[in-house]
């Protein structure tokens, strides 16, 4: 007796329509059995599917636990065929199998792509994009492996996605579809003008067919009478006319295959899309659920205008209720003058574009972020197979009452409060495994105190490879953070590249590896001779200094460490800044500005006379770059230990002929950059820099314009009006400077107001009154 013939159905996109018209062929049809094409190991979670617990978006993750970065996703939708067929059988108690290849397996050849990748990558099958081989997902371009876009070149279309959309998905609920599409393949693999898909390896091609059919064969041997195969359309010909069970099994001999493990983990429409990088061939995943939802209901069209209206009234944008009539009228008027039964999102963007948006782009990119994509995102049921790791992660959020969301949401932690301290910990040291469920950001004005943090969390789906990959380091998580740190510590063997990993362990509170890492930052202190390492540390740990009491950590040893710091910077800093280029000053200047906020921050005995001192040193050695020298004596001065008429004589030397007009132009930037007060409250500083400017000529002037431009632009604009202030004084003749022997009468107006337009070039203000 014959074994019976299997019904084909098959699929490209995640698409509503293919969806109604499945679910109405498999109704009709009433299977016993269900053969879809995903990964064999797929199987061991199907058990989950029909519980309510499980609601999509979600995907089934398959991955080698020995090597976790080996694995590939299998996503699905509500609106998914794939989706709703595995509904149908649940529903009906049929059993279902995995037809497609092992991701395990591994081919015999040397030059096979199977199991090849070390990160994850999209499963290539009937529910996602093929990786390598495309499934039904998004097709590429046009071309001699693209059957979807000679099909459209044959319509009179350039768009593949268009073609199939008008033919398929828009016929919704007619189960001929794919009797259409089965045929529309057979003659285009018959016809040798589309001999395999774009992008994948034949050879491994072959070998998933056979897989295929040996799965069938087993399922017909078993006795089923009506067997349903939904599958990507590509590969129906070869499940309808199939050579003998010999000449399959010998395209598989020699594989080996490889244990590998499945689970479920929540996806998100974001993670659906072509952009996504494990997309699964929708681009508007949002606009495919709400066809799902209401695409057979008469107002469609005024339901999705309605939730536009909402969304655009909710960030501030006008959105009235006429608004939401005339864009109907407009989309269905669209719809008709281009033939078509319903408006799709084509006419739905064109009518949102012209009646909320007045033609501006920004709104239109709002609707499809927040609606036409969409930020859903899936759940799983708590029993589903998982690492410890993965499930103390878990129980941390229930705790804790932070779920994963797939939504950007800034939260505020206040940490005197012993539950926003624990969450504080948790977004920390998943951090530190790899998982950036959150990101700091800078405190608003009001809560600068160490007492605040501020985080925006998005969870991406990929995190839950991540953790699996993380499971390695410890069965919780604080097992596994301390034992990534303990080995990036040991790893790094610079005093910059460790320095910040010291604070991460003591905000993620690891007791365990705070010692390792501390052992470690004492001994490459000791061992640096690297000014500008020593200078880079300090910052971080003072700052940890200062405010590790709040997490009541103990920072006693890290302040012992920042007093090395300290001293060692003060004996060599002065010896490391000798002849130094342009360049080189350049660097070194925001180092001396973040070690003087670290001294001062700190407060520490004996800090502030070591920085001092090294900053005196380096104020009065010759062969400094002005751009130092002249911020030391500016700290200097702030700091007391250099009076105002001190500053005056050595700027007076700086700014002598012997100087040279780069080198003084560089001294008075050290001296001035970031605040002109200085020389605003000083007459004796202004009076020097006024003469100065007014000796260079020539070439000197216009050598040093540039730099002296980069120092004025520093300064807030209020600095610069009273700048241009005392400018227009001077011009004017007017200006009595105390302690200067020059007077009114020794002012040449005439050429002070020729001098006008250059002064008011380097403020960069307008020309001032001549």
């Amino acid at each position: 007796m014959a074994a019976p013939a299997p019904h084909l159905f098959g699929v490209r996109h995640h698409g509503p329509g293919s969806a109604r018209s499945l679910e109405a062929a498999l109704e009709a049809l009433q299977p016993d059995c269900l053969l879809l094409e995903a990964p064999a190991e797929a199987e061991t979670v199907l058990g989950f599917v029909g519980s309510e617990e499980l609601r999509p978006p979600v995907a089934i993750l398959v991955y080698d636990p020995s090597e976790p970065s080996r694995a590939s996703y299998l996503p699905f939708g509500e609106f998914s065929p794939e989706w709703r067929a595995l509904i149908h059988a649940a529903r009906r108690r049929i059993p279902v199998r995995m037809m497609d290849l092992p991701r395990g397996f591994d081919a015999p050849e040397p030059d096979s792509k199977a199991g090849t990748g070390t990160g994850p990558e999209p499963v290539s099958d009937a529910a996602s994009t093929s990786s390598p081989e495309p499934g039904p997902g998004p097709e590429p371009a046009a071309g001699e492996g693209d059957p979807w876009g000679f099909l459209a070149r044959l319509s009179g279309l350039q768009d593949p996605e268009e073609w199939w959309e008008q033919c398929v998905e828009r016929q919704g609920g007619a189960v001929e579809v794919f009797a259409a599409v089965h045929e529309a393949m057979c003659a285009l693999r018959k016809s040798g003008r589309v001999t395999s898909l774009q992008r994948s390896d034949p050879a491994r091609e072959e070998r998933r067919e056979a897989h295929m059919r040996q799965v069938l064969r087993a399922a017909q041997k078993e006795g089923f009478q009506r067997i349903a195969v939904v599958c990507g359309a590509w590969h129906t010909p070869a499940l309808a006319e199939m050579p003998t069970a010999k000449e399959d099994a010998a395209r598989l001999k020699g594989g080996t295959k490889r244990r590998m493990s499945a689970t479920w983990i929540p996806w998100t429409h974001g993670r659906l899309t072509f952009e996504s990088g494990y997309g699964a061939g929708v681009a508007s995943p949002g606009w495919y659920g709400f066809l799902w939802d209401h695409g057979t209901s008469p107002d469609a069209t005024t339901r999705w205008m309605v939730h536009v209206a909402r969304l655009l009234r909710g960030e501030d944008l006008d959105a009235s209720s006429a608004g939401v009539i005339e864009a109907v009228r407009l989309a269905e008027t669209l719809a008709d003058l281009r033939g078509l039964r319903v408006p799709g999102l084509g006419e739905m963007d064109q009518a949102v574009l012209t009646v909320f948006c007045g033609g501006q782009v920004g709104p239109l990119r709002l609707v499809r972020e927040k609606l036409v994509v969409g930020d859903r995102m899936g759940r799983v049921p708590d029993g589903v197979p998982s690492v410890p790791l993965v499930d103390d992660v878990a129980r941390e959020q229930r705790r804790l009452r932070l779920p994963p969301e797939a939504l950007d949401r800034d939260l505020e932690l206040d940490l005197r409060k012993p539950n926003d301290l624990d969450r504080s910990r948790l977004l920390h040291r998943l951090d530190l495994v790899g998982v950036p469920w959150g990101r700091l950001l800078v405190s608003p004005a009001s809560h600068r105190g160490t007492f605040h943090e501020k985080w925006r969390l998005r969870w991406m789906p990929e995190f839950a490879v991540a953790l699996i990959q993380a499971g390695a380091w410890g069965n919780t998580l604080e097992a596994a953070a301390t034992t990534r740190v303990v080995l990036l510590s040991a790893e790094t063997d610079s005093l910059p590249g460790l320095t910040p990993l010291l604070p991460r362990a003591l905000l993620s509170d690891l007791p365990g590896a705070v010692g390792p890492v501390m052992g470690r930052l004492q001994a490459l202190a000791a061992a640096s001779g690297d000014v500008a390492h020593l200078m880079d540390a300090l910052p971080p740990l003072a700052s940890l200094g200062r405010y590790g009491s709040v997490r009541q950590h103990d920072v006693e040893t890290v302040l012992g460490i920042v007093d090395g710091l300290v001293a060692r910077i003060g004996v060599a800093l002065p010896v490391a800044c000798g002849s130094l280029s342009s360049e080189a000053a350049e660097e070194v200047f925001p180092r001396v500005l973040a070690v003087q906020e670290a001294v001062a921050l700190l407060q520490r005995p004996g800090h502030a006379e070591a920085w001092q001192g090294a900053l005196s040193r380096l104020a009065g050695l010759p062969g400094i770059h002005g751009l130092v020298a002249g911020r030391a004596c500016r700290l200097l001065m702030q700091a007391g230990r250099m009076d105002a008429a001190e500053v005056a004589r050595r700027l007076g030397l700086a700014l002598s002929p012997a100087s040279g007009p780069e080198s003084a132009a560089a001294w008075v930037d050290g001296l001035l950059r970031g605040s002109g007060l200085m020389v605003v409250h000083d007459p004796v500083l202004w009076r020097l820099l006024d003469d100065w400017l007014v000796s260079l000529r020539g070439e000197a002037f216009r050598t040093v314009l540039p730099l002296l431009r980069r120092t004025f632009s520093s300064f807030p604009v209020a600095e610069r009006r009273q700048i241009a202030a005392l400018a227009d004084a001077a011009a004017s003749g007017r200006l009595g400077l105390e302690g200067s022997a020059a007077t009114a009468t020794d002012v040449d107006v005439g050429r002070a107001r020729a001098a006008l337009p250059i002064v008011s070039r380097l403020l960069g203000l307008p020309h001032l009154p001549t």
